[in-house]
């Protein structure tokens, strides 16, 4: 697959305050906005593109979208890969192409054999072709395009030591060092996997998906600095309990919500004093927030 150009670096580097305020300004990015409510294109530009693939990617860079959001999975061999079910068959023709190797986990399978399927003509026949990205793919993507990266490990339970392979990874493509920091988040759905992430390196971001008890937050902000619901779970109550609580890293909890694909909707959530809203739809999100502010 060819590679598209860079797109122009753009900004000069902004302190170390910015790990925690992930929205650049204006100036610093060349794109308008007029709120501070990250908008967050969930697997990529997903309506758009086929899901976690580089042309999802690609989408969101041409929709003028910074942070991009992915999966990470394990092969069969120890390859890190960006998809999000556990299993091939809804976002390849895996079923077509090793018919007999139901039901197609992700863990069954080497990365030659991922590399054979097409991940991108379920979504439209223009995506004829398009594959599985492995993690160093994706993220030589996300530095071409300068994007941000909100990393979610996908049922690490089922990949022992997940943690720190991906940030051996990270930090082979040069995403720990101190400016590409600034533009990475790394979640879960698994406390114990964000324990570990930042037992490992405490210097990371990171975020849990979920809804815990108020009364639980103090616990998870031992080694979170996000708390990451669905926006059918809260309130502006929740969302401000969340904030009064100081994460990791010393500063209020953080909430990004998913996943929220209409203006009206955003705009309701974004009053709720979140911070991030994840989403397909991007452009809309993002529109709908300018338009409200």
């Amino acid at each position: 697959m060819q590679i598209r150009p860079a797109a122009a670096l753009t900004g000069a580097l902004i302190g170390m305050s910015a790990l925690f305020l992930p929205t650049a300004t204006a100036q610093a990015t060349g794109r308008t906005t007029h709120h501070h409510t990250v908008t967050v294109a969930h697997r990529g530009a997903s309506a758009y593109a086929p899901e976690n693939t580089l042309a999802a990617v690609d989408a969101a860079d041409d929709l003028g979208i910074d942070w991009v959001e992915n999966d990470v999975q394990r092969t069969r061999d120890g390859e890190l890969i960006v998809m999000h079910d556990t299993t091939l068959n809804r976002t390849t023709d895996v079923e077509q192409i090793f018919p007999d190797r139901a039901p197609w986990k992700i863990s069954d399978f080497t990365l030659d054999e991922i590399e054979k399927l097409d991940a991108g003509s379920w979504f439209g026949p223009e995506f004829q072709g398009e594959t599985v990205p492995t993690l160093e793919e994706y993220m030589d993507r996300v530095s071409d395009n300068h994007q941000k990266l909100l990393l979610e490990l996908k049922a690490p339970e089922l990949y022992p030591g997940i943690e720190r392979q991906t940030l051996r990874e990270l930090r082979r493509e040069g995403w720990l060092d101190h400016r590409h920091k600034r533009r990475l988040i790394v979640q879960s759905f698994s406390a114990d996997s964000m324990r570990a992430v930042h037992r490992l390196r405490p210097d990371v971001k990171t975020g849990f998906l979920g809804t815990p008890a108020v009364a639980d937050l103090p616990e998870y902000a031992e080694f979170s600095d996000q708390i990451n619901p669905s926006y059918t779970t809260i309130d502006a109550d929740y969302v401000s309990a969340v904030r009064s609580v100081d994460g990791a890293h010393g500063r209020p909890l953080e909430v990004y919500t998913w996943t929220v694909n209409d203006g009206p909707t955003a705009v309701s959530v974004a009053a709720m004093g979140v911070n991030g809203i994840i989403t397909n739809k991007p452009d809309v999100i993002r529109d709908a927030l300018d338009d409200a502010s």
